[in-house]
């Protein structure tokens, strides 16, 4: 099967490589979604609403039929991979499951305006969180360059608001920090009401980006969840 990695607000696809990395050799391919406004795709407009990016990462999907597909979405793209669920479903084509890390469930809102915040304030918020690479963070001008796309990152995902309609029914698999800032234990067991199938909420140590230092935990998480989500998909 192919996982299909779906960045924090303001970052990457490379912030998957590590992932990727300790998962080579298993029954599954992990690939990351790379927004646009960024890296490679840093001339193209960004996408400053969460439908938007649903509705494109969904019509790419359509060309990679090839494999079954689970979702894994860190902080917003936890967001943006329910809301992709919520498309494939539509379609006729549901995911085999979402993982949703350190993310609160779509209708957990909370009112924030981290994105109406000057240039100054925008970089404080992404210290204090501590998930964008050091080196940008220390590098003013390369810091100042990728401020857009973080502002329509946090844009999207502080304007979102959960829209009743057909919920998913794939199993979700919630990953989150025992001392996650942005994310509490309520606000995660909540995902519950966002699938007609099973869901599971796993508890780590650690902070936002605790899968920074809980790696091989997390893959042995998510091994085990897709096995059981497609029975008979390893060789053992």
């Amino acid at each position: 099967m192919r996982l299909v990695c779906l960045p924090h607000a303001g970052g990457s696809a490379t912030a998957y490589f590590p992932l990727s990395a300790t998962a080579a050799g298993q029954d599954f391919e992990v690939v990351a979604v790379q927004y646009p406004g960024r890296q490679d795709r840093r001339a193209e407009p960004c996408l400053d609403t969460v439908a938007a990016i649903a509705d494109a990462i969904a019509d790419d999907l359509a060309g990679w039929s090839d494999l079954p597909v689970a979702l894994f979405g860190h902080s917003m793209g936890a967001t943006v991979g329910y809301e992709v669920a919520r498309r494939l479903e539509a379609r006729g084509t549901p995911p085999l499951g979402l993982f949703a890390s350190a993310c609160r469930a779509p209708s957990a809102q909370r009112i924030e305006f981290i994105h109406q915040r000057d240039d100054d304030g925008l970089i404080a918020a992404l210290k204090e969180l501590s998930g964008t690479d050091a080196g940008v963070l220390g590098d003013d001008e390369l810091l100042r360059m990728v401020l857009p796309a973080i502002r329509g990152d946090y844009t999207a995902v502080e304007t979102y608001r959960h829209q009743p309609g057909v919920e998913p029914s794939c199993p979700i698999q919630v990953l989150v920090g025992d001392t996650d800032p942005v994310t509490d234990l309520e606000e995660a067991d909540a995902w519950r009401n966002h699938t007609t199938g099973s869901c599971q909420v796993k508890i780590f140590p650690g902070g936002h980006f605790y899968l920074n230092d809980q790696l091989n935990a997390v893959l042995d998480t998510i091994t085990t969840t897709l096995a059981a989500w497609q029975p008979g998909m390893y060789r053992g």
